[in-house]
């Protein structure tokens, strides 16, 4: 049997910031490739580097780990992937500003609870936790 080489798992984690679990969770997931030596010990090649600190980039980005394989798998099918990242972006952008409208109502509906509260002081019941709170109803109006 050939001797396998590459960059133990502790020198991958050293060279990306990654941890050792995180590398693993990563492999477990086919983002990253590993070969096992005689020794048993886990074996990456040295592109591996590049592919974590890709992986912690797109990350930063927003995209999940999920939509990072996608683009990986493009990639390894050799294609560069450019154009999927920007159709995954914009489908973030689009998320975003959906939550951020629901946010926006959702501060809108804090506020009036806010000034109601603030003109309007319950009076406590035996039992009560916090009238201001036990008073909203479970559906809140819009």
């Amino acid at each position: 049997m050939a001797a396998v080489t590459g960059l133990k798992i502790g020198e991958v984690s050293k060279q990306t910031g990654v941890a050792v679990g995180g590398l693993r969770y990563y492999e477990s997931l086919g983002l990253i490739q590993s070969a096992r030596g005689d020794n048993s010990y886990r074996y990456y090649p040295p592109e591996t580097v590049r592919q974590v600190q890709f992986i912690k980039k797109a990350q930063a980005l927003g995209f999940s780990l999920d939509d990072i394989g996608e683009v990986l798998t493009v990639h390894h099918q050799g294609d560069v992937p450019c154009e999927f990242v920007q159709e995954l972006l914009q489908g973030k952008i689009q998320q975003l500003e959906a939550q951020i409208s629901e946010m926006v109502v959702f501060k809108a509906e804090l506020e009036r609870y806010r000034d109601r509260w603030a003109a309007n002081h319950p009076h406590p019941q035996p039992g009560d936790i916090c009238p201001l709170i036990e008073a909203i109803p479970l559906t809140a109006p819009a």
